[in-house]
């Protein structure tokens, strides 16, 4: 670890301070064994200028559309959260995990397949999709207002999954079961509340909250713990759902950002005055670590980027795949041994 903290200071973040006499222990560093190389490419001199090409292409697609953001850190969660970062999720196919119920909306393949053709151009059979989606996510995130850090490389690509695979929670549970699935993961309390912040950004659909708004836990009303004017606002956004084939609006999760894509600490005031639109977001205030820590974001924006950097990087090491282990695919959508065919 101490060698990985000489090349990211960030890392040496060993825990935050938070209001009142109470602490919160935090990761120090990546979960080890820690495989990847800052700058992997130049170091093995292979595509010295791959990191700048797919900052290149991010930034042409955010200048038309600034959803992209959100669109790449869902992405990335997905594909990490499930298997490991090893682009899985970004395979197409009848079954695939893209195809998953889970997964429903997933967007920002159309961007990660653009970069990966101009590194083929350039860099032919040399960077992973694995990469590419994680150095895409973390430009994009910049560009909204996220921290810009250092992400480690070397990941390789791995084979494809089912559907049936995906075992990404639902966002109405506790948050004692979201915090027992961000530990499988090999993700703590703080991890899970940072990452969680990511909605402060992005969109949900209705039949994704519909429970809190109309049957919370089967009473026939609304959940207690949600701000009575947020409930007002999006019943009227998302009717009761009665009808099969019925329409499935998207509504944005965090209200006060909306259309802008900015990424803000607003997301931790929103849970901290009963405004969280997601049940999984609300739930933080019910756990003594994650209230804490919430309580600390909503009042240090800067205490969250720092935190969001560490949360990410760690997250993005989940079992990955290095060395003669998967492949670089040539096309991110199908396996080598299914390209051209």
């Amino acid at each position: 670890m101490r060698q990985c903290m000489k090349f990211f200071p960030l890392l040496a973040l060993v825990f935050i301070s938070l209001t009142g006499t109470a602490t919160v222990k935090a990761a120090t560093g990546l979960n080890p064994p820690v495989k990847l190389v800052w700058h992997y490419y130049k170091v093995t001199n292979t595509c010295d200028d791959a990191e700048a090409y797919i900052r290149h292409q991010v930034e042409k697609f955010y200048r038309s559309d600034t959803s992209i953001a959100p669109k790449l850190l869902r992405l990335l969660y997905s594909d990490c959260m499930v298997n490991g970062c090893d682009a899985s999720v970004l395979l197409q196919g009848p079954n695939s995990e893209r195809t998953a119920p889970q997964n429903r909306g997933l967007g920002g393949f159309v961007i990660i397949d653009k970069i990966k053709q101009v590194l083929e151009s350039r860099c032919p059979g040399v960077v992973s999709c694995a990469d590419i989606l994680n150095l895409a996510t973390r430009d994009a995130g910049h560009m909204a207002g996220a921290p810009s850090y250092p992400v480690f490389t070397g990941r390789r690509d791995g084979g494809a999954l089912t559907a049936d695979a995906v075992d990404l929670p639902s966002p109405s549970i506790s948050v004692e079961e979201s915090l027992a699935y961000f530990n499988s993961k090999g993700l703590d309390v703080l991890d899970m509340t940072t990452l969680l912040g990511a909605h402060s950004m992005g969109k949900t659909h209705c039949s994704h909250i519909v429970n809190r708004l109309y049957n919370f836990k089967n009473t026939g009303k609304p959940d207690p713990t949600m701000n009575s004017t947020l409930v007002s606002q999006l019943q009227y956004l998302c009717p009761p759902r009665t009808q099969k084939g019925q329409t499935d609006p998207l509504v944005y999760l965090n209200p006060d950002s909306g259309s802008s894509n900015r990424f803000s600490s607003s997301y931790y005031s929103r849970v901290l005055s009963h405004n969280a639109v997601l049940g999984v977001d609300q739930q933080l205030l019910y756990n003594d670590d994650s209230k804490e820590i919430s309580q600390e974001f909503a009042s240090s924006f800067e205490d969250f980027r720092k935190s969001f950097a560490l949360a990410m990087s760690r997250m993005g090491s989940i079992n990955v795949l290095t060395g003669k282990a998967g492949e670089i695919r040539r096309d991110c959508r199908v396996t080598n041994a299914n390209y051209g065919a």
